[in-house]
């Protein structure tokens, strides 16, 4: 199941940007915003999308601003296999 999102989170930059910021530590949306160098709509479409394939979380669901994202347990396996092939290249 790992390389089937992989496969969907390679498929596009943002999402890929997104699943890498989240792999060192949970952040908010502008945080990753400014890391992976993305607007914030960006992240945010990305992030939505993330979660509904249950590979990133919301740690604190019923904040209305400061949301922290994190990655899931497979979300993790997801940017293990990104990194790799990111240092294979």
């Amino acid at each position: 199941m790992v390389w089937h999102d992989y496969g969907y989170v390679v498929a596009s930059s943002h999402r890929m940007k997104v699943i890498r910021s989240l792999s060192s530590h949970p952040k908010t949306p502008k945080q990753i915003s400014i890391e992976a160098n993305l607007s914030l709509s960006h992240v945010s479409r990305a992030l939505k999308e993330l979660l509904t394939k249950g590979l990133v979380s919301c740690v604190n669901p019923d904040e209305v601003k400061g949301r922290v994202y994190k990655l899931t347990e497979v979300g993790d396996r997801v940017a293990i296999v990104i990194e790799r092939n990111h240092l294979q290249k």
